[in-house]
């Protein structure tokens, strides 16, 4: 299992009939962390008409937008069809928008903070985190060729420890699991301790 997100924050800015728009997205693990992130945007762009925001947090299940005073559904939901449409997942994006006097209509607001909210996705860094149990396996010395070359293939190695036995941590895609305990397995001759974590972490690959 895979998503996508944001690696991090990122900023974009546009100006329509002299209103401009500032988009901003930044990773939010959850709601909390989306919370977070708006006000500090509320609190810097206090002198702002609006900051609409949109996010869709706890991988998926957690998906809110505001229009921040905008007529309904001019500003958050359109936000929220940027992330979507981007395929992104654990991100919130804010956009604040500076009025400039011109009264831009329901239709023209919805092309600005699209506008707005798609150029910050596309400044954004992005990065697919991956499904992954953490593996450990204790084994001889004289194995340790063989079984870092099937960690490194199987997922992203976290830790090797050298003191009577090498121990050796690996975050292993959670389909490749028991493929990848099997090889140690076969690699070692049978003598490898091997445990798997009940947990499953999404890590970046």
């Amino acid at each position: 299992m895979e998503y996508k997100t944001v690696f991090e924050e990122a900023e974009a800015r546009h100006t329509e009939k002299r209103s401009e728009f500032i988009g901003r997205i930044a990773h939010a693990a959850d709601e909390k962390e989306a919370a977070a992130f708006i006000s500090r945007i509320r609190a810097l762009e206090r002198d702002a008409r609006h900051n609409v925001y949109a996010y869709i947090a706890s991988g998926g299940s957690a998906v809110r937008y505001s229009d921040d005073g905008e007529p309904q559904g001019t500003g958050g939901m359109p936000c929220l069809e940027v992330l979507k449409n981007a395929g992104l997942t654990d991100v919130v994006v804010t956009v604040t928008r500076y009025f400039g006097g011109i009264l831009l209509g329901a239709p023209g607001l919805v092309r600005a903070y699209t506008k707005a909210a798609a150029e910050a996705v596309a400044a954004a860094k992005k990065i697919t985190m991956t499904e992954c149990r953490r593996v450990s396996s204790r084994y001889e010395y004289s194995y340790h060729g063989r079984v870092s070359l099937l960690a490194e293939a199987a997922g992203r190695l976290d830790g090797i420890d050298y003191s009577d036995r090498v121990a050796l941590v690996c975050l292993v895609r959670s389909e490749d699991v028991e493929k990848y305990v099997a090889s140690v397995t076969e690699a070692t001759n049978g003598t490898a301790e091997t445990t798997v974590s009940e947990e499953a972490e999404f890590v970046a690959l």
